[in-house]
């Protein structure tokens, strides 16, 4: 029987906090394979959520999205990064704007925009698929994602604010 594994993932805090080394927990999935129906393939299921504030509780993986390809970067990494952010909130109000990543991006960003970071991001390591072969992340990760982070804001912002309305008329 397969149980909880942790790997090193970089948290960068809402608050202002520098980043830091952080377990990101993982609990076995399995499901059918695509060829066969008798063929299981393993894959875990990361829980950032854990190391979110205010994010909606009993929602699991429903409650945050991911980028699993940092877009515009110039060369492919053998093993890339997946960026975990907040969606739904537990009181359906936006998350506070990433105060570290904003210092990050300086004013690269303008304050108010649309594509700022917001609540808790959580950045982990993989080789092959994100699911299935996390790996360790490290603080020599940190001047890629700097790098990364200066120049990109947060994908799908309209989306956080459509999923905080459906959550309250499902909550309501």
């Amino acid at each position: 029987m397969e149980h909880i594994v942790n790997f090193n993932a970089i948290l960068f805090p809402s608050d202002g906090r520098p980043p830091t080394i952080v377990q990101l927990m993982t609990s076995p999935m399995s499901f059918p394979g695509q060829h066969s129906s008798y063929t299981l393939q393993s894959s875990r299921m990361p829980h950032p959520e854990i190391h979110m504030d205010y994010i909606a509780e009993n929602l699991g993986p429903r409650a945050w999205k991911y980028q699993a390809t940092l877009d515009g970067m110039n060369r492919k990494f053998a093993a890339p990064y997946i960026i975990f952010y907040p969606v739904v909130s537990r009181d359906g109000m936006s998350f506070p704007v990433n105060r570290t990543i904003r210092e990050i991006q300086g004013r690269r960003l303008h304050e108010g925009d649309e594509s700022e970071w917001r609540g808790n991001v959580v950045i982990a390591k993989y080789r092959d698929n994100p699911f299935s072969s996390l790996i360790d992340a490290s603080m020599a990760d940190f001047p890629i994602l700097k790098n990364y982070l200066s120049t990109h804001g947060c994908p799908q912002v309209h989306v956080f604010l459509l999923q905080n309305l459906l959550y309250l008329l499902t909550v309501s």
